[in-house]
């Protein structure tokens, strides 16, 4: 994230907002009889879009998959959980690598917008024969922390007592960042020499037998598919605002309780206070 006490940082980025923002004050305007045939004709690449989503969808619930060999130990609010309870009784199992190590002092913006999508969809998560849960390797009591003032409801567990982020490479150990062999999208990449941790999905299928396959993972950019919130910005004249050195996410995305304003809304759309 750029630095904000960097002025000329801080001058990039307000330039490169003031032209998005006069561009967008040029728009083209048309009639709406040209404004129709234009939008028809868009329309028929977004339905293609969409078929195409529903192709690779397909492909990737067809991959192969890895049966989970390696036992796994968490620990709940409640207690230590097997990899297995973290089924909850389902047969389907999507998980949220959380972006928390052990005495972080920082919280992720891109794990917590994330996860503030997630608890109204918990209920047709539960009809859907699926179960969500966060992992962190932070301690249970640190993640409770956050939890708890975040507000949010879902299952967020520990896998601090176990090898289960290394594993999955999503956590890194020392050596590994120090000799730049660290595995992160399925690839070995080298990080940041203070980056011990990263964000991702994995999902998993339990079979009537108990035993546990990794059916599909995805980084990255590949996370974006679960941030609704972009569908809306996408639409926007505006898009996306990142204006800032990385073009992504952390240039504009805040954990909801560091925002300056807090934003509250009445169910008219009008600001409170």
């Amino acid at each position: 994230m750029s630095d904000g006490n960097d002025p000329k940082a801080a001058a990039a980025i307000a330039e490169e907002r003031r032209r998005n923002e006069e561009a967008v004050e040029r728009h083209t305007v048309v009639s709406e009889e040209e404004w129709l045939k234009q939008r028809l004709a868009l329309m028929e690449k977004e339905k293609q879009y969409m078929r195409m989503g529903d192709e690779l969808a397909a492909e990737m619930r067809a991959l192969p998959w890895l049966k989970v060999e390696q036992s796994y130990t968490f620990t709940s609010p409640q207690g230590d959980l097997t990899f297995g309870d973290l089924f909850r009784g389902h047969s389907q199992l999507f998980l949220k690598h959380f972006m928390m190590e052990p005495n972080q002092e920082w919280q992720c913006p891109g794990c917590s917008l994330e996860s503030d999508h997630v608890d109204g969809l918990l209920p047709h998560f539960e009809h859907h024969d699926m179960s969500y849960v966060a992992v962190s390797r932070a301690p249970i009591e640190e993640i409770e922390v956050v939890r708890k003032r975040m507000g949010w409801k879902f299952c967020w567990v520990s896998s601090y007592n176990s090898d289960f982020n290394y594993d999955f490479h999503v956590s890194f150990r020392p050596e590994e960042v120090a000799a730049g062999k660290t595995i992160y999208n399925f690839r070995e990449r080298k990080i940041g020499p203070e980056t011990f941790t990263l964000s991702g999905h994995s999902v998993f299928y339990r079979n009537a037998k108990g035993e546990i396959f990794r059916t599909y993972g995805t980084f990255g950019r590949g996370s974006e598919q679960f941030m609704g919130i972009y569908g809306y910005f996408d639409v926007l004249p505006k898009g996306r605002e990142e204006y800032g050195p990385h073009h992504s996410l952390p240039d504009w995305a805040k954990v909801h309780d560091q925002y300056e304003s807090s934003g509250d809304q009445g169910s008219c759309g009008c600001a409170h206070g």
